[in-house]
């Protein structure tokens, strides 16, 4: 039986010291692309893909997240029947139709251990990943996530999305290679994390968007500590693809590395404009 993607998974524990001293007491997921969050984007972009229930993994300092996924009564009742009432909507519609979940990684083990963390929230049932450090936009269809879902559905195993980087910059991703299907799906065979561009297999880079199936986690249990002694969710894949259960989609759209500073600005030059 088909089991359907109910649940994703928001890593958001990390310390973003690229920004700092901005993120000093402010999380980096809420630092504003213009008037929203990063974390509100990603968010936004799950429940586009008909996703309602929202685990999110935090830390010390996170408390802003929780409070702006929340009513603020006081706020409301200032605002109401003004006209800054409208620029409210969006927020008040996202918690009024989606559940919110938290734990809190208490060690900053590498994304495979903030993953692995969310177990809790998420159980036994494949679940989507979006890092809010990558907004993604896809102006002219669906969101960068239902297209990965449809991957899913069809093929039923994990699916990680990919796109074409220049080879000087391996060594700040998780690289691919594999057999190629089609024009946008890639069988994956290898996995480097973070590989230097004279060992990188391929120039085919992973971003932050994952559909896993629940295995993953007793993978995650019995990962050793790799690539900057963090445990990498890159090698748990890798597991995965042995048996041919990993998927890369080339997807369709804009990606913004907003954990960089130029990465953050470029999207922000970008949504304004598209405003």
């Amino acid at each position: 039986m088909n089991k359907k993607v109910t649940k994703c998974l928001f890593p958001a524990a990390g310390y973003g010291t690229r920004f700092l001293p901005a993120t000093k007491a402010i999380p980096k997921e809420m630092l504003p692309v213009l008037t929203k969050p990063l974390l509100q984007y990603g968010v936004e972009e799950a429940q586009s893909a008909g996703i309602t229930t929202m685990a999110i993994v935090t830390g010390r300092g996170k408390r802003a997240i929780e409070d702006h996924f929340d009513r603020s009564y006081e706020l409301e009742n200032q605002i109401n029947g003004t006209s800054k009432e409208q620029l409210m909507f969006g927020i008040r519609e996202i918690i009024e139709t989606c559940t919110f979940s938290y734990t809190r990684q208490v060690e900053m083990k590498g994304l495979g251990h903030a993953i692995l963390t969310g177990e809790t929230l998420v159980g036994n049932e494949p679940f989507a990943v979006v890092l809010a450090d990558d907004l993604c936009d896809n102006a002219d269809g669906d969101a960068v996530l239902s297209q990965m879902l449809e991957v899913y559905e069809k093929y039923q195993c994990s699916v990680v999305a990919v796109e074409e980087i220049p080879m000087q910059d391996t060594n700040k991703y998780g690289v691919i290679a594999g057999e190629v299907m089609t024009d946008s799906l890639v069988r994956v065979e290898n996995m480097v994390e973070k590989p230097e561009p004279k060992d990188a297999p391929s120039n085919l880079a992973i971003i932050g968007r994952y559909i896993l199936t629940p295995d993953i986690f007793d993978i995650l249990r019995e990962t050793k500590p790799g690539k900057g002694g963090e445990i990498q969710i890159t090698d748990a894949l890798l597991e995965q693809a042995k048996q041919g259960k990993v998927i890369a989609y080339k997807f369709k759209g804009k990606r913004f590395d907003c954990g960089s500073v130029d990465g953050f600005v470029e999207a922000t030059n970008y949504f304004y404009e598209e405003k």
